[in-house]
């Protein structure tokens, strides 16, 4: 991967973005693609870069750019900090982690529970909620707290990113900046490299609030009205133990990016992606889904009289977690397979599924 491109999507891991946060990430996204035709940031926080914004033919790529977190709901007497969750976590990850409280400046604080010595026995055979612990920043009471902090403020993890072994990266929040990261990466291969045709208009969109019900993927899409689009996502790695290939399916970090056949995806999307594929030297894994994909796709498959789908998955191990673990070859390969499918549609291209 490229120094710059490295830099850009290390800068977005790093930019603490809980869904209905997003400001600070869209700024970012702004600032890398000040090369595009058109931006456009809407009252829903979606932010979109674009190439060719006016011609009649038009496809969106979209990446959602809000992360799992955590929301202040009250701060007590002792100035503890108790809150709710952003998007879904699993219960048991949050106890014992070090997090940041993003106010007007980013405090440090714990989440913390009464320790094991003193919990009933019918209370350590059970899983801990998210109401049951609360956030020490170590402050004395609750006049110190909200000199720093109020209620409302977000909260993430204090994991950034960190390269492992080989080509691995490890993360909070790849789960989906990396997505947005991947679309924007798509249109910069379009814009230096070339190849769209000039009465076909790319829209990369950073979609806000996926994790709480795939609502800027819908307005966005309302918006810009395209005949097709490609949503990105992280796709569950299938190559670790304790899961199982005849259930899932099998997805490999390092295998390439996944592209999804199903309900949600047109088959005409499905064949040109994998056209697009073989154009670009890329290796694909075909993930299957019957129904919904519960990604951006869903809502971008239904908006208006409908747009022709499909989906584009990065194999990710540890989802939903502050250590998930990808390929970043894998998410070099994601942008390239999407600039390659933007390449293959014409003004002409019809999307009509048939036999």
């Amino acid at each position: 991967m490229r120094e710059a491109s490295l830099a850009f999507l290390q800068e977005l891991i790093e930019t603490p973005s809980p869904s209905g946060y997003e400001e600070r990430a869209a700024a970012v996204v702004r600032r890398y693609t000040d090369w595009a035709d058109a931006h456009h940031t809407d009252a829903h926080g979606n932010t979109w870069a674009a190439l060719n914004p006016n011609a009649p033919m038009r496809v969106m790529l979209a990446g959602h750019m809000d992360e799992i977190g955590f929301q202040i709901r009250y701060i007590d007497d002792q100035g503890l900090l108790y809150f709710s969750g952003i998007g879904g976590h699993d219960t048991m990850v949050p106890l014992g982690q070090r997090v940041w409280v993003h106010g007007q400046e980013a405090v440090p604080g714990v989440i913390g529970r009464k320790p094991i010595h003193l919990l009933e026995e019918a209370e350590r055979g059970k899983r801990p909620e998210l109401h049951d612990m609360w956030i020490d920043i170590g402050a004395k009471d609750r006049e110190e707290a909200e000199k720093v902090v109020s209620v409302g403020d977000c909260v993430t993890y204090q994991y950034g990113f960190q390269t492992l072994l080989g080509d691995r990266a490890v993360a909070r929040g790849f789960d989906n900046r990396v997505g947005t990261f991947c679309v924007m990466e798509a249109l910069r291969h379009l814009k230096e490299d070339g190849g769209l045709s000039e009465d076909v208009g790319v829209f990369a969109v950073a979609t806000v609030q996926e994790e709480i019900g795939l609502r800027g993927a819908r307005t966005s899409a309302h918006a810009i009205n395209p005949q097709s689009g490609l949503a990105i996502d992280v796709d569950f790695a299938i190559d670790h133990p304790g899961v199982s290939k005849t259930r899932y399916g099998k997805t490999d970090i390092g295998g390439g990016p996944s592209i999804t056949r199903g309900a949600n995806i047109n088959p005409v999307v499905f064949r040109m992606l994998q056209e697009a594929a073989k154009a670009t030297n890329i290796t694909v894994q075909v993930a299957a889904e019957p129904g919904g994909t519960g990604t951006d796709a869903n809502a971008m498959q239904v908006t208006r009289d409908g747009m022709a789908t499909g989906l584009v998955g990065v194999p990710l191990r540890y989802m939903h977690t502050p250590v998930e673990l990808l390929s970043l070859t894998d998410v070099e390969q994601c942008g390239q397979l999407m600039a390659g499918y933007c390449r293959l549609v014409k003004g002409d291209t019809d999307f009509t599924p048939r036999v």
